[in-house]
């Protein structure tokens, strides 16, 4: 696998949990609001910039077994990879829980995941209305096979007994109230649903540098339209 990145201690990522982060290499979306554009390369790239062997990784979350109760697997879109099931296989084997953070693409390998028990919590992210359309223009590029498949893992998600978190970054140019609200309908009863603010800093696209992100009011008002239609909504980011 490639790795882009670590951070060796973090209290907010996985909700509850002491936990490391490790940031995959490669995603088949690009978003033009996303902040993690250093990561996008694809894996098999000629040049897929710097990175942590994954030799590293093991190393330091077996010496860190006494201080840290998680890992977060996040991205780029871990599942490109086709050996992440075998990482998460050793490090489940650790003793450690793992939280997925996944753009929804590969329901196939989400689905094997979770019928091997090997996630402890999942966040997805759900980046527009579940029309194709929106959709393509919040992911900056989406074929309809992808467009399918994000569908398909969110009804995956909404069955199974895991911890799930769906979670959409709002930007105000591509999402509206009603917006907000149709994504809120499509996962009627799901336990967590997270508004995430837009942070116009080191986005892929500079256009988006220069839009103004909902203010506090604004993402508390649009969290509120959605209070009803599933068990829990937070605001982050603020």
């Amino acid at each position: 696998m490639i790795f882009g990145g670590l951070i060796k201690q973090s209290l907010v990522d996985y909700p509850g949990e002491i936990a490391a982060v490790v940031f995959t290499r490669g995603c088949n979306l690009r978003c033009p609001f996303c902040q993690n554009g250093h990561l996008l390369v694809r894996p098999g790239s000629i040049d897929p910039g710097p990175s942590v062997p994954v030799e590293d990784i093991m190393a330091f979350l077996n010496e860190r077994r006494t201080f840290l109760d998680a890992l977060v697997v996040s991205g780029g879109e871990p599942t490109l990879h086709q050996e992440l099931p075998d990482f998460i296989h050793e490090v489940k084997n650790m003793g450690y829980k793992v939280k997925l953070d996944t753009n929804g693409s590969n329901p196939a390998m989400l689905e094997g995941l979770l019928n091997a028990n090997q996630l402890d919590y999942v966040a997805m992210d759900i980046k527009a209305p579940l029309d194709y359309k929106a959709y393509q223009q919040a992911c900056g590029k989406l074929t309809m096979e992808e467009f399918f498949s994000i569908r398909s893992s969110v009804h995956l998600l909404m069955a199974t007994t895991i911890d799930v978190e769906f979670r959409t970054t709002l930007v105000p140019c591509l999402h509206s109230a009603l917006d907000v609200v149709e994504i809120g309908k499509y996962i009627k009863g799901a336990r967590l649903f997270s508004l995430q603010q837009f942070n116009p800093s080191s986005t892929l696209h500079a256009g988006y540098g220069e839009e103004i992100p909902y203010s506090k009011n604004e993402m508390n008002e649009l969290a509120e339209l959605v209070a009803t239609l599933v068990q829990r909504v937070r605001v982050v980011n603020i």
